[in-house]
């Protein structure tokens, strides 16, 4: 299973011909400060199926929009606050917005058919994706080279 990434520019700053000739094209890659490649997940094939899960705490599972099109599976959330107090001539006013949408090219093994199970428990999403039984196997073929 692959992820489809956008391509999108790490550090604005460096973004000339002086960052290539010094190799920095990469070089906030890992950064904590700069990776955005949330929320974290995990892939487990096993043999019928795969299962992939998702930490997202703090989400309803409302806020959740998972669907299927063309091989791909897109999962995305959004999820908005507010909160106003008028007390005693003062007023508060609390809001947060977050939001996330993930992009898998799924396998041919995959059977986007079949239901696929999508659970939210304790702030993991958790999808179920089930294989085609002619498609299990994987297919590989030697090469004979003259």
């Amino acid at each position: 299973m692959s992820l489809v990434k956008s391509k999108k520019q790490r550090f604005p700053l460096i973004n000339g011909g002086l960052a290539k000739s010094f190799g920095l094209d990469d070089f906030f890659y890992d950064d904590f400060f700069t990776k955005r490649d949330l929320p974290a997940m995990n892939v487990k094939e096993h043999e019928d199926d795969f299962e992939i899960e998702f930490a997202v705490p703090g989400y309803s599972k409302e806020d959740f929009e998972v669907s299927i099109e063309d091989d791909v599976l897109y999962v995305s959330a959004d999820k908005s606050l507010e909160n106003v107090e008028d007390e005693d001539d003062y007023t508060r006013r609390e809001f947060s917005y977050s939001s996330f949408q993930k992009t898998l090219q799924l396998p041919k093994s995959v059977d986007p058919s079949k239901d696929v199970k999508a659970k939210y428990k304790n702030g993991v999403l958790k999808l179920t994706l089930m294989k085609d039984a002619e498609n299990k196997k994987s297919r590989r073929k030697e090469i004979e080279i003259s």
